[in-house]
């Protein structure tokens, strides 16, 4: 088992990446620390943890929220003895995320809040937990919006996604003598319900997907094995990287029609 005797807190694990990398996770042998806002999501990826054999429990945790962060490392700590892996998943991706004319300013602090703040405040708790574990590996959420930018305007979401990525350089150069990997997962487009309700027209969809050479969405079990990589001691010699999973997105060349 790739994660034996590892504990893993996943954000955003009530469902997408979250979930399937929670059961995964525990394939490999991970403790599960399950943080969702979503209860009813939560439990329920726990449940399906446990139908598999592996053990989790969940934490009601608002990423945003600096007490909120304390608290799911310290039941970390406290139900499993330790913490060794560090997943920064939790994200949104707001309907009313647009160009920067369009963008109500709540819709950019409600979106940095989240995706931003919310990676910052797992790492200023979990790095101290993984300090005290001899270290282990965080996981941060970026994008392939966080490379290039994204043919349908997002842009709090964008500039979030790049501002993830280059706190988890800075991190990973802090902390890379102290045994504490520091990496951004940067998925491509995904056939998750948070994308599939942000692209909600066949016209949007197929705007995005003209950019994939694949020529289709990838899924989230498909992110859940590259985080499986970067979690385990597989990756050791790996800090710092730009995870990319995107289906060859950021390695083609279209013109905006696609031609």
């Amino acid at each position: 088992m790739r994660l034996q005797g590892k504990v893993a807190l996943i954000t955003g694990g009530g469902g997408g990446i979250g979930r399937e990398t929670a059961l995964l996770f525990a394939q490999e042998g991970a403790q599960l620390v399950v943080v969702d806002v979503n209860d009813g999501a939560g439990h329920d990826t726990v449940k399906a943890v446990e139908a598999q054999g592996g053990e989790a429990i969940y934490v009601h945790a608002d990423v945003a929220r600096a007490a909120d962060c304390a608290a799911m490392v310290a039941a970390a700590e406290e139900h499993f003895g330790k913490l060794t892996v560090l997943f920064n998943n939790a994200g949104i991706m707001h309907s009313q995320d647009d160009d920067a004319m369009q963008t109500d300013e709540d819709i950019w602090d409600l979106t940095m809040s989240i995706n931003l703040k919310g990676v910052f405040l797992g790492c200023k708790f979990g790095i101290p937990a993984l300090r005290r574990a001899g270290g282990g590996s965080i996981i941060n959420t970026a994008s392939f919006v966080a490379l290039l930018g994204a043919a349908t305007p997002q842009l709090a979401y964008t500039a979030s996604k790049g501002g993830v990525l280059s706190m988890t350089r800075e991190l990973a150069v802090i902390h890379a003598r102290e045994n504490i990997r520091v990496n951004a997962l940067c998925p491509g487009p995904l056939r998750t319900e948070m994308l599939m309700k942000f692209l909600n027209t066949e016209e949007k969809r197929q705007r995005r997907l003209v950019h994939i050479p694949m020529g289709r969405f990838g899924e989230a079990k498909e992110m859940a094995y590259a985080a499986l990589y970067l979690a385990s001691d597989e990756s050791s010699f790996v800090t710092g990287a730009e995870f990319v999973v995107d289906g060859g997105i950021t390695a083609a060349y279209v013109t905006p029609e696609g031609a």
